[in-house]
């Protein structure tokens, strides 16, 4: 029992999910019920403070170890913000979002913004991320040939040994990954239980990775169709790319264009029909400097049907879509600006251009309408458009709008580092990326090394106290209808996988080696990690054969190919199991989170709604640990037994029930090295 007259700090709780606010995401016009919770006769009063108003509490219902108290506010048309002063005699302390005693703030304060809604269907989604390059050639067909074109100086390659690993220098190399494939192993996708597809940019460009797009009206014929090939080189005009008749005869012949859209809107509706949808990645910060609206290597001047580039003509309709330094002279000679100084990406103009923000408008409504019917987008580098904050702001205000309606049920994830709340304020970003409140702490806990791989930190190595404090910082930030939608990713096409990580070496490709990016990795690390992915608030997104086995130092080396042939069946089937557990409990995908233990090296969290309590269970020690969690606080039974869905160890995986006895509100487990387990009780659960 709690001291009298002392406040139980460790049973104070409320959040921005339904069980602690009715509606979660309200309109203008709703009265919204708040819920806050307390130990049993343990406070005198709770007082809800928003703004400068104050609403006394009224305690609605009791149970063995809790009260819970309510108030009613009404919502308006403008965000409310609101924190608790909770009272016991003497004893007083305040709650916000980062818990008891916090510095109270207006940004720790809970949030609600009316009419801010995230898409049901995106809550706890599984994500698969695909660069489909490297995810499996459908049809040879399409694939890039070697010599088709020169960039930045080499001559593209076909590469035709598609186990082999990627070069220092990879952007022009090809595997011949496509659409073709992916359609190929929508079953094997399906059957691993991915509810989204998020692909890395599919437009038309001449890159391997993409993010310097040429066309944004179409999808690159080699990833799609290529009808019209006349299987030779044309005859070479003297120009910056010499190769470019080749490449305009596969790439840019209308033919070919149209039938790529045409079998893309067709791909779509394959995917819909299995309940899967697919999430497109914008690059709308900068181009590709082949790019129809600049055209530095000429490939549409004097063609048919395209007005003059940028860099070819002073009179171009898109001139103001670039940066430019030096308007003395054409061609200006690389005189534009470029994101980070690359003249292969060179950035687009939104602080000088209405021509062209609304022509992004439009490539954002285009492919979420019929035919193609996309799910929404994630945006690169979102944060980066315009060099005015407040215009960057307005652009991405505008494109929402344009986007929801075309496609109400659409969502917006951005790619975004730092602190994201004035960009999900109901009116720009649904999510984000969620390297702060997942990524980074989950890396830093179970491997202590920084993502690249490119630092260790032993002082991060176990460390719960510091996971803890960084989660909790980090999801603060987020309304919960953004965390909810957030992604999840242990590995992506930016940073070192994760199975690589678990080596605890830093290092890149250029400094240690292809071999050395295998060498003394856990699985029994990636399994625990997959187990928090899994168990963590957000959506779980996982990076193409992340669960096969795959490994890889940061960029290019992250983006080796599928391992077909030679794939970890053991760990496929153990995400199959970990990604079905997800989904077949509603705490997993939308519950509350809150911090029940931890020391070094291991640590337990709940995750709960109203009718289902989940506990997790993580120890990255190398020993095996008897451990005492107290439950309670996930609002566990204080006498009841908890089934453990699944639990990894240090040789492999287990998903048998097995039953944990719960005696006065802690659960007490042995459990052995490296091991993590995700246990439930529900009210139908044996007592």
């Amino acid at each position: 029992m709690p001291e009298q007259g002392k406040i139980d700090r460790t049973a104070l709780f409320c959040d921005e999910t339904e069980e602690y606010r009715t509606p979660a995401e309200a309109d203008p016009g709703d009265d919204v019920v708040i819920r806050f919770r307390t130990a049993r006769d343990n406070v005198s009063a709770v007082l809800l403070h928003v703004g400068r108003a104050v609403v006394p509490m009224a305690k609605r219902s009791t149970d063995a170890l809790f009260d819970r108290y309510e108030a009613v506010i009404p919502v308006r048309s403008r965000q409310i913000r609101y924190c608790f002063e909770v009272i016991s005699g003497t004893d007083t302390c305040w709650y916000n979002k980062l818990g008891a005693d916090q510095p109270v703030r207006p940004e720790n304060c809970f949030r609600l913004t009316p009419g801010f809604h995230t898409p049901e269907w995106a809550k706890g989604a599984v994500i698969y991320q695909i660069f489909t390059d490297r995810f499996r050639n459908g049809s040879p067909k399409n694939d890039v040939l070697s010599g088709e074109y020169i960039y930045l100086g080499r001559k593209s390659e076909k590469v035709e040994d598609w186990n082999s690993n990627p070069a220092a220098f990879d952007v022009g190399r090809f595997y011949g990954g496509d659409l073709e494939g992916v359609e190929e192993e929508l079953d094997y996708l399906q059957n691993l239980g991915v509810d989204v597809i998020y692909f890395n940019p599919l437009f038309v460009s001449p890159s391997n990775h993409k993010y310097d797009i040429q066309d944004y009206d179409h999808i690159d014929p080699h990833f799609a169709k290529i009808p019209k090939d006349e299987g030779r080189c044309l005859e070479l005009r003297d120009h910056t790319n010499r190769h470019a008749d080749r490449y305009i005869n596969r790439v840019t012949a209308p033919e070919n264009l149209e039938a790529s859209n045409a079998y893309f809107a067709e791909f779509m509706k394959k995917v819909h029909a299995r309940g899967m949808r697919v999430i497109l990645d914008g690059v709308f910060n900068h181009c590709g400097s082949f790019n129809k609206w600049l055209d530095r290597e000429r490939i549409y001047e004097n063609r048919p049907g395209y007005e003059p580039g940028a860099y070819i003509s002073a009179d171009s309709p898109y001139r103001d879509y670039f940066y430019f330094s030096d308007e003395n002279g054409w061609p200006y000679n690389n005189s534009y600006a470029g994101w980070w100084n690359h003249d292969t990406l060179p950035k687009l103009n939104y602080d000088g251009s209405d021509a062209l923000w609304k022509e992004i408008l439009r490539i954002g409504r285009k492919w979420v309408s019929p035919p193609y019917s996309v799910d929404g987008w994630r945006l690169d580098v979102a944060a980066d458009l315009a060099q005015k904050p407040s215009i960057n702001h307005q652009f991405w205000r505008d494109f929402r709008k344009t986007v929801k309606k075309a496609n109400p049920d659409s969502v917006i994830i951005a790619e975004h580092y730092g602190d994201p709340a004035l960009w999900m304020m109901g009116d720009q970003w649904d999510s984000v990326m969620n390297y702060d409140a997942f990524m980074e702490p989950v890396t830093w806990f179970l491997t202590g090394m920084e993502k690249h791989s490119d630092e260790y930190r032993e002082n991060m190595y176990g460390n719960s106290d510091a996971f803890f404090a960084s989660m909790n910082r980090c999801m603060a930030k987020f309304e919960r209808c953004s965390l909810d939608t957030a992604m999840n990713e242990l590995s992506n096409h930016d940073h070192s996988r994760f199975l690589t990580r678990t080596n605890r070496t830093v290092g890149r490709l250029a400094s240690r080696g292809a071999e050395a990016a295998r060498t003394n990795v856990e699985k029994s690390v990636l399994r625990e990690a997959v187990i928090m992915q899994m168990s963590l608030p957000g959506c779980p997104a996982v990076y193409y054969a992340d669960e096969a086995g795959q490994v890889g130092w940061t960029d290019p080396d992250n983006r080796r190919t599928y391992p077909w042939g030679s794939e970890d069946w053991e760990l496929i089937e153990f995400h199959r199991y970990a990604i079905a557990v997800h989904k077949a409990h509603p705490a997993l995908k939308k519950g509350s989170f809150i911090r029940l233990a931890g020391g070094y090296q291991w640590l337990a969290y709940g995750r709960f709604t109203a009718s289902e309590k989940c506990v997790i269970i993580v120890n990255n020690n190398r020993t095996q640990q008897t451990l005492r969690v107290p439950v309670w606080p996930a609002e566990v039974a204080p006498n009841c037994r908890m089934v453990r869905e699944i639990q990894s160890i240090q040789t492999g995986y287990n998903v048998g029930h097995v039953t944990a006895e719960v005696e006065d509100g802690v659960m007490e487990v042995t459990v052995g090295p490296q091991t993590a387990g995700i246990y439930v009780y529900t009210a139908d659960t044996l007592q």
